[in-house]
């Protein structure tokens, strides 16, 4: 059977979807463009490939405006200049930075802001200026820089490598070699010598060692003797002390006899000189000597 077409209700959907568009129309004329929008500057000394106009901005992954506008600095051709239109309201601060990503591996670019602490002041707008948000390298630019750097000091190092290696350097190199092969040979040599001398010293130890346990048992010996001789040395000096006094009492005794001689020969002699003639002819008794009958000791 032929299906038969309602030409009403055809003609009804028509009527409606186009009444919905035009209140849609009307909807996104009235309230659709009331969001406001603040602006903002961002200059960027990297690379902005990727990024284009009506990027996304976002502010710790919540999307809050797009780029406006992209261009050179017009104040400085090293620098690329951003407009941002940021939705108003949002905390931008003086220490906020935007900072230059992508989104995977698909080469598109965002711009993404962080910072902002707490209690940092707001980014204000002035009638004349519009404010800038600072900028930071991004991580690819990071990369690329420590790229280059490492390059550079790469090349650097190669060509110090290069000139070190020269046949200049070489031949140098092979007679330092040579030269230590000749100090190690010398030196195990003069090992061999310094561990016969060790050797030789560990002999003297023994040997210095051996002596004066000798020395040791010379001096207990001579310590001995000396308090042997202390101890016989007493009895000496005691003999000899009784000696000695035994000697000066004879000695004394012998001074008293030649004391008394003296006297008689001086009682003589006055007697000789008093009368001269006595000494031929007059004859005396002697006197009695010590020791005899008679003698008076007065």
């Amino acid at each position: 059977m032929e299906s038969k077409i309602n030409y009403t209700l055809v003609g009804l959907f028509v009527v409606l979807l186009s009444a919905g568009l035009i209140i849609f129309a009307y909807w996104l004329g009235k309230y659709g463009g009331q969001q406001e929008y603040d602006d903002y500057y961002v200059y960027m000394s990297e690379s902005v490939a990727g990024l284009s106009n009506d990027a996304s901005v976002k502010y710790r992954g919540v999307e809050v405006g797009t780029v406006a506008h992209i261009g050179l600095n017009p104040n400085n051709s090293e620098q690329v200049e951003l407009l941002l239109k940021i939705k108003h309201k949002t905390p931008i601060k003086t220490d906020t930075t935007a900072t230059l990503k992508l989104y995977g591996l698909t080469g598109l670019a965002y711009l993404e802001l962080a910072g902002g602490k707490r209690d940092s002041p707001l980014l204000t707008h002035t009638t004349d200026e519009i404010p800038v948000i600072p900028s930071k390298p991004s991580i690819f630019a990071l990369i690329d820089e420590s790229m280059s750097d490492i390059a550079g000091k790469s090349a650097l190092a190669l060509d110090k490598f290069v000139r070190l290696l020269s046949d200049k350097n070489l031949q140098y190199i092979e007679a330092t070699l040579l030269q230590t092969n000749l100090l190690v040979k010398d030196l195990n040599g003069q090992l061999q010598g310094f561990h016969n001398l060790v050797n030789n010293g560990i002999v003297m130890e023994k040997r210095v060692t051996r002596a004066f346990e000798k020395v040791e048992v010379a001096s207990t010996r001579v310590t001995n003797m000396a308090d042997s001789l202390e101890k016989n040395y007493a009895n000496v000096g005691h003999n000899m002390r009784l000696d000695v006094q035994q000697s000066l009492e004879s000695f004394n005794r012998l001074l008293y006899q030649l004391n008394n001689l003296t006297e008689d020969m001086q009682r003589t002699v006055q007697s000789i000189e008093a009368s001269p003639s006595d000494l031929i002819f007059k004859r005396s008794q002697p006197k009695p000597g010590p020791g005899e009958d008679g003698y008076n000791e007065k």
